[in-house]
């Protein structure tokens, strides 16, 4: 076999080292076309427009609205109480019997009453027999009186004994005015002491339901230094709503306004009636004013309890049937005009609308839309750019 030179196998050597030297450069050229072209046809793609959010114009009805917390009370109820102290001995109705006035509820223990009464009378019967006795003696003293002067007039008697007779009648008349004294004021002690024997027996002041007993049978009622609370009568029929209204919402409701309202256990019964009062004294409760605003309801079904909770609604204005857009739809200038985007086979257009009432979700339109036109409340989100680049890309714009 022939042998190579050694020359011949250097130059094969250097010709294999040159060839392995150009596959990375030929590789990373390749990879560099390929990514400008991937770059050129991701910028230069048609992107898809933001979806848009509309809404059609509708007939419908709108209602504005002031929101408030309430309780409720009976509107009208007593406190009934005792007039005298002493021990309690029967409380006849329990909580939740239905009384008429003038009906029986408690009785104290009259016996430190009657005997007052007792006393009263016999010292009236005292001072009555002591006015019998005075003007017994007022007449024998006017008797005597009149022969004294005979006596006197005829010089047969003389001046002091004439004059000691008149004395001794007027003494007889001023007693006797002074035992009449006695007498009124005996007989005013006992139609005190008359009265509060009957305060011993207390009665219902009106109709109603008894709806707390304060005091206990047995218990003892100091009325001296404050009057004792032994029930509370209350008519039912009647309630009244007590909501606390922001003083930001208060200058829109008055007196007459119409207010709905439910409860917590019935939240899809709505009772309604209207603004009697608005208590002109605040309530401050964390630093937030609050102005009592009172409704009354009829309760014929006995429905309405004390303390009950309450969300009401005052109702500031009403419109049935008329075009209404969503809320988000109306845009409003410095200037205070109002306008609306409308989708038109154009494209979106800017439209000056008139609006009346409004609440957070709708707006009523007065002028400037018709029913059924369709109204842009803003765009949907844009797609995210993809990773590893792609031209910057403005969303277009919408009129």
């Amino acid at each position: 076999m022939l042998q190579k030179s050694e020359s011949s196998w250097t130059g094969e050597k250097t010709t294999r080292r040159r060839r392995r030297r150009r596959w990375p450069w030929l590789l990373a050229a390749v990879l560099l076309a390929g990514g400008g072209y991937f770059y050129y046809a991701e910028g230069t793609a048609p992107q898809q427009a933001p979806a848009l959010q509309t809404a059609t114009v509708e007939l419908g009805d709108i209602e504005t609205n002031v929101t408030a917390i309430a309780k409720m009370q009976p509107k009208t109820y007593v406190d009934v109480g005792t007039q005298v102290s002493g021990q309690l001995r029967t409380i006849h109705p329990e909580v939740g019997d239905l009384v008429k006035k003038d009906d029986l509820l408690a009785e104290i223990d009259p016996t430190v009453y009657q005997t007052r009464v007792a006393g009263d009378r016999a010292s009236l019967d005292n001072l009555r027999a002591q006015l019998a006795q005075a003007e017994a003696q007022l007449a024998l003293d006017k008797l005597r009186n009149g022969r004294a002067q005979q006596l006197l007039k005829n010089q047969a008697g003389s001046r002091d004994a004439a004059d000691a007779a008149m004395a001794t009648e007027r003494i007889s008349e001023a007693k006797i005015d002074a035992l009449k004294a006695q007498i009124a004021q005996t007989q005013a002690t006992l139609d005190g002491d008359l009265a509060n024997l009957g305060y011993t027996k207390i009665y219902a002041p009106m109709d109603g339901t008894v709806v707390s007993i304060t005091a206990r049978e047995g218990g003892t009622l100091n009325a001296n230094q404050s009057a004792p609370i032994v029930l509370r009568i209350a008519d039912l029929q009647t309630m009244t709503v007590t909501a606390q209204v922001a003083e930001g919402d208060i200058p829109r409701v008055t007196v007459g306004t119409p207010a709905s309202f439910s409860t917590l256990g019935l939240p899809d019964r709505r009772w309604r009636g209207t603004v009697r009062q608005i208590e002109p004294t605040p309530t401050i409760v964390n630093d937030v004013v609050l102005y009592n605003v009172l409704i009354d309801v009829p309760n014929d079904d006995l429905m309405l309890m004390t303390d009950m909770t309450a969300q009401v609604f005052f109702r500031l204005g009403e419109a049935k049937g008329v075009p209404l857009v969503p809320t988000p739809a109306v845009r409003t200038a410095r200037d205070g005009t109002q306008s609306v985007r409308v989708l038109t086979p154009q494209g979106p257009q800017e439209r000056t609308v008139k609006t009346g009432l409004s609440n957070r979700s709708q707006t009523q339109i007065l002028e400037g839309l018709e029913p059924g036109e369709t109204v842009i409340l803003g765009t949907g989100a844009a797609a995210a750019p993809r990773p590893g680049g792609g031209r910057p890309r403005m969303p277009p714009r919408l009129g």
